[in-house]
């Protein structure tokens, strides 16, 4: 017979799964409050819906693949001896939210530096193909040096004796190999690639109101060359 007696349970578990539900409840807010602060920035950038878009979408992807690893090698023991991870078990509440928000500041700057190439060939030419192309080729070696870079910092983490540090090192340098070298230099040139002059499609209304930002500034230094007078 109930007698409407409260009990409270108290202790590091206790605190744990106060602090694990209140991290998922905030998981989807702080997901599209990023998403969405960088889908505008995008959009504003280059004049366009689908290319913000795909990069928000690819970077989910990234995130997951990661996230995978991760929960591979801790939770379910794949290779752990070779890193020295004695013990498995679940990883930590809050790493999906800080992983994210570090990969997802990552994946838009390679994002800018990969698809700003494109956006200038395609203003030029109005060749969806050639602006991907000459794109990739001119900017895919600084995403590729600029993520190596990084991940040297990242797994520089995993010979440290601390599980939680090794933690880290594994997800964010899976994270930024996935997606520099999968994601942004095959997949999003693929994928433009395929959706043609759509990438660069946008509302005759949103069209009007947007700015015209040149990222490299490559129209002002055409123009001062055009004007230096030939030498005879």
């Amino acid at each position: 017979e109930a007698v409407g007696a409260q009990s409270y349970v108290g202790g590091f578990q206790a605190v744990t799964a106060d602090f694990t539900t209140v991290l998922t409840d905030s998981l989807p807010l702080f997901l599209s409050v990023v998403i969405g602060l960088g889908f505008l920035a995008l959009m504003v950038l280059f004049r366009s819906l689908v290319v913000p878009l795909t990069a928000a979408i690819t970077s989910l992807l990234s995130l997951a693949a990661a996230m995978g690893i991760t929960v591979a090698v801790f939770q379910n023991g794949w290779g752990a001896s070779l890193i020295g991870v004695e013990s498995t078990g679940p990883i930590m509440p809050f790493l999906p939210i800080m992983v994210f928000a570090i990969l997802f500041g990552l994946s838009m700057d390679y994002q800018v530096f990969l698809v700003s190439r494109m956006s200038e060939e395609w203003a030029h030419t109005k060749d969806n193909k050639t602006a991907v192309r000459r794109g990739l080729a001119g900017s895919g070696r600084v995403v590729a040096i600029a993520a190596l870079i990084m991940f040297s910092v990242f797994v520089a983490f995993v010979p440290t004796p601390d599980s939680s540090i090794k933690l880290f090192g594994i997800a964010l340098s899976s994270a930024v190999l996935i997606d520099a070298f999968i994601v942004r230099l095959v997949m999003v040139p693929s994928l433009m690639s395929f959706l043609g002059n759509a990438n660069w499609w946008v509302p005759g209304w949103l069209g009007k109101i947007l700015p015209t930002i040149n990222v490299e500034g490559s129209d002002e230094i055409t123009d001062d060359v055009e004007e230096e007078p030939v030498a005879p």
